[in-house]
């Protein structure tokens, strides 16, 4: 038996699907980065337990997104980061408690505390880590919300608390709640700063010359990136979750954002071994570097590894400079998607599928349209993955398939053909247009005078990290039933609450393509 050197379980590829406990993370963080970020996780609870009810202090708020989002997984593993963050933290703790410095919490009293108890409260820290994360790019944006601020002080406080699970299983569904709020605001702030998504086609060829790969979420972070290397004879191209920035009216109009490098987060070690050019992280998923790039990665905001360099104030210029010194490709290249494909589509949000809702209703009043499929979310190289492949392939000609976030690189370079004038394979973004499908779904519902889970609509989700868990929340809380989960269940959900999940809302594990899309169409 392995000894135990730390304990953590909040990711899919969690060792044996118990949990990691050996001096390395499937991951790749170290005992020691794992013990750090739950100290940091126990600071913050310090700080939320100092925090008067009625006050709010800007100054909270931002460390507490910012911590919150550094211990999401694939984030940071800058063990000097997180100690700088500690210190910031626990100095604001003793700044704003009044009478006696309320205590940091000790996690191992959740790690060791009953399946039940453990399970619910993990689900409430994990969720508002993914919050968090949505919440801390909206904040870029200029959107902010008071009652989600003080419901992340309140959670990290129930967390630290005795309580029984009357008690918590509330808090879990309000996750939820707050996340929507999170995912509203981010829409709001990418449409009004960047514009509507328009269906656009994303070519896979680099061509040659120097060039700039940039991946993670943050749009803002890409937007100052093309606004710095206009002019200079650098081509951007977006990796992983950028994708979807290629679909923004004010993103589009840079001639030198030139298309997509690359395919899901979890392929980058091999996917950046050996090209001439910078790779500038703006937020997860980084992975462990590897010696044959490492030396051209470029980290942002709370994306931190040992050995890379920062990009400060969001100054592109060493970025730049190796662009140029580097060099680029001599001849442009060509380059596929896991299945072949040399182009993907992209900007189905809502504001597109449902500017387009007539025609989607007539296709479906007129049987043209069967059934909608929503496969989505998360990647990963656990094996079983190939299952949303081939998942995809097997959907009828007569149904439409949404997707979002990175999940959607198994099969997004696939040609399904169209239905009623539209394309059957829709690419509606990022992870946190998830909002984007919840919008559409209300809005078919209200057409057709029936409940969500009425709809000829199933979802199928894949999931990986802490923001699959708040999405998978806010479906909870709007009471969305019969969706499949995979390619493993999660490890901190006990079996007592698998029980209520599945008597309340019918989640079920996913298990082959041919079952369960005959278990969906009844066929």
């Amino acid at each position: 038996m392995e000894e135990q050197q730390m304990f953590c379980f909040q990711c899919e590829q969690t060792k044996a699907c118990t949990g990691c406990v050996g001096k390395l993370g499937t991951c790749g963080k170290t005992a020691v980065t794992a013990k750090l970020q739950d100290r940091l996780t126990g600071a913050l609870i310090g700080l939320a337990r100092a925090v008067k009810a009625d006050e709010r202090r800007a100054d909270v708020d931002a460390l507490i997104l910012k911590s919150l989002f550094a211990t999401v997984t694939n984030v940071n593993f800058d063990d000097d980061d997180l100690v700088e963050m500690i210190d910031e933290v626990t100095a604001l703790k003793i700044a704003v408690a009044t009478g006696e410095v309320p205590a940091d919490y000790d996690m191992q009293t959740l790690w060791t505390a009953d399946e039940d108890n453990r399970s619910l409260k993990s689900l409430i820290l994990f969720g508002i880590r993914g919050t968090a994360a949505y919440a801390y790019h909206a904040k870029i944006l200029g959107r902010e919300d008071a009652a989600l601020s003080a419901f992340l002080i309140r959670a990290l406080v129930t967390v630290g608390e005795d309580l029984g699970m009357d008690e918590l299983l509330p808090v879990v569904l309000e996750v939820g709640k707050h996340n929507l709020t999170a995912m509203e605001m981010l829409d709001a702030g990418n449409t009004s700063h960047f514009g509507t998504p328009e269906p656009t086609t994303v070519t896979m060829k680099v061509e040659k010359g120097p060039f700039i790969v940039i991946t993670g979420h943050d749009l803002y972070d890409l937007e100052e990136l093309l606004k710095q290397t206009e002019g200079k004879g650098i081509n951007i191209y977006t990796h992983g979750e950028m994708l979807p920035a290629h679909a923004y009216p004010a993103l589009k109009k840079y001639s030198h954002l030139k298309g997509n490098f690359g395919t899901a987060w979890q392929r980058q070690q091999k996917e950046f071994a050996n090209i001439p050019a910078p790779i500038v992280y703006t937020t997860n998923c980084i992975m462990p570097t590897k010696t044959s790039y490492a030396d051209r990665i470029f980290t942002m905001e709370t994306v931190a590894y040992p050995g890379t360099k920062k990009v400060v104030d969001r100054d592109f210029t060493p970025v730049i400079e190796k662009a140029l010194e580097l060099g680029g490709y001599e001849e442009d290249r060509e380059f596929t998607g896991i299945n072949g494909g040399s182009s993907m589509m992209t900007g189905f949000g809502h504001g597109a599928v449902l500017g387009v809702a007539d025609k989607v209703v007539e296709a479906v009043k007129a049987g043209a349209i069967k059934h909608f499929f929503l496969v989505g979310g998360c990647d990963g190289a656990k094996s079983g993955r190939s299952y949303y492949t081939d998942f995809v392939k097997m959907t009828p000609p007569d149904t439409v398939v949404l997707t979002l976030a990175c999940g959607k690189f198994r099969f997004n370079d696939l040609d399904l053909g169209t239905i009623g004038g539209l394309p059957r394979l829709m690419d509606m973004g990022q992870c946190n247009d998830a909002y984007s499908a919840i919008k559409v779904a209300v809005a078919l519902s209200e057409v057709f005078g029936c409940s969500v889970n009425e709809l000829p609509l199933s979802l199928t989700l894949s999931w990986y990290e802490q923001k699959a868990v708040c999405i998978l929340l806010t479906l909870l809380h709007l009471g969305i039933k019969n969706i499949r989960l995979g390619p493993s269940l999660p490890a901190f959900v006990s079996p007592n609450v698998l029980n209520f999940l599945v008597e309340n809302f019918n989640i079920a594990p996913i298990t082959t393509p041919e079952e369960d899309i005959k278990a969906i169409l009844g066929a």
